[in-house]
């Protein structure tokens, strides 16, 4: 029975890459796991894990050999390219370690853009409170180059909450951050989520942010236990 608040359903998903000198590797291996409205999840393991692929898959920038991601009702597996590039930017909302801002765009500017992109409504009305919601409403016309690191995710997180996605996932969050600066970033973004009942999934090498979630998942070598 699928519970009415499920919003992710990783189901028995596998994928495997081919090398031309050793031949085929198995990174994921029959992974299944849920998520319903709210949650928050760690993904930890070692390098090479797969937490990455995991990631890529459940943002439909791959598809699984096998098995199905289900985000909000939908199978990201089963669509047409033009269909999932369209439900990814909708449904799904992603913070990189390395920010991905567009350098030649302010602070203002990178945080509307999927909004303009999907042409919606109010666009600088949602920005102006998203900006005063990561506390740059004084650094809103600031190009990337002028920020700094923990500026920068701030952006990068406003972004990827501005379309008030189904999902968010985020890579290595304060990974480009010292201590101090990734601690006030990861707090942030934990108030953000908590506040707007978001369901989160994150990827990262420090256990004090894991600890954090709801759940902390470890990849072994393409399973998880």
């Amino acid at each position: 029975m699928i519970r009415e608040d499920m919003i992710l359903e990783v189901k028995n998903i596998c994928k495997s890459f081919h090398q031309p000198r050793s031949g085929t590797l198995a990174v994921l291996n029959r992974v299944s796991f849920h998520l319903g409205a709210g949650e928050t999840t760690a993904v930890v393991g070692q390098s090479g894990s797969g937490k990455t692929t995991l990631l890529s898959l459940i943002a439909g920038l791959d598809n699984p050999d096998s098995g199905q991601v289900i985000l909000a009702g939908q199978d990201l597996c089963v669509m047409k390219e033009s269909q999932l590039a369209r439900y990814r930017a909708l449904k799904i909302g992603i913070i990189f370690q390395q920010f991905y801002l567009m350098p030649h765009l302010s602070a203002r500017e990178n945080i509307s853009l999927p909004l303009e992109i999907l042409k919606q409504e109010k666009i600088q009305q949602r920005t102006h409170a998203m900006l005063e919601k990561v506390g740059l409403g004084d650094r809103q016309h600031h190009l990337p180059g002028q920020l700094s690191g923990g500026e920068c995710q701030r952006v990068a997180i406003a972004r990827a909450l501005i379309i008030k996605p189904a999902l968010l996932l985020a890579d290595e969050p304060t990974g480009n951050l010292d201590i101090e600066t990734g601690e006030k970033v990861s707090k942030l973004l934990f108030d953000l989520v908590a506040g707007e009942n978001k369901t989160l999934i994150l990827v990262t090498h420090n256990l004090d942010l894991a600890r954090q979630c709801h759940k902390i998942r470890t990849l072994d070598r393409g399973r998880l236990v």
